[in-house]
């Protein structure tokens, strides 16, 4: 929006870490992913993506698409805040912060529908809903310049 300022949308493009990007719920056990890790409610454990990928499976070469999108959207992720914090030094394309948070919010849709498929399991993408929300209210006017102009 207008009114937006390189250090609020930096602030708002950060707190996403914050924000778990995948809720799963199986049978009442619950697991938050989020961009940097997951986190099981039983019993508590945090995992980092790192982990996740090298320690805990057989490598990301073993695992299925939809799970090698979290990695995926992590690393836009991280370019977008590195994006939003170019705006803060004077030196941010906004129409690219923007589109990295899209594909971000793509990459872990395909995470959480990736989850869902399996009977019992629900996964709940609140990572790319706010991915979004975010691109939208800071970032619209700069995408909508770049689409071809509807007559």
């Amino acid at each position: 929006m207008a009114y937006s300022t390189p250090t609020k949308r930096l602030l708002s493009v950060a707190a996403l870490l914050a924000v778990p990007w995948t809720i799963l719920s199986l049978g009442g056990e619950y697991t938050l992913v989020f961009a940097f890790g997951l986190f099981n409610t039983n019993p508590p454990q945090l995992v980092t993506l790192y982990a996740y990928l090298f320690r805990f499976t057989a490598g990301p070469a073993t695992l299925p698409q939809y799970l090698l999108a979290w990695p995926a959207s992590f690393l836009l992720y991280c370019s977008a805040l590195a994006s939003a914090l170019g705006g803060v030094l004077g030196r941010e394309d906004r129409r690219v912060t923007a589109g990295l948070l899209v594909f971000a919010g793509f990459a872990q849709l395909s995470v959480a529908l990736g989850l869902s498929r399996i009977t019992g399991r629900l996964a709940i993408p609140l990572g790319t809903a706010c991915l979004w929300g975010l691109a939208w209210w800071f970032y619209w006017p700069d995408l909508r310049r770049t689409l071809p102009p509807t007559e």
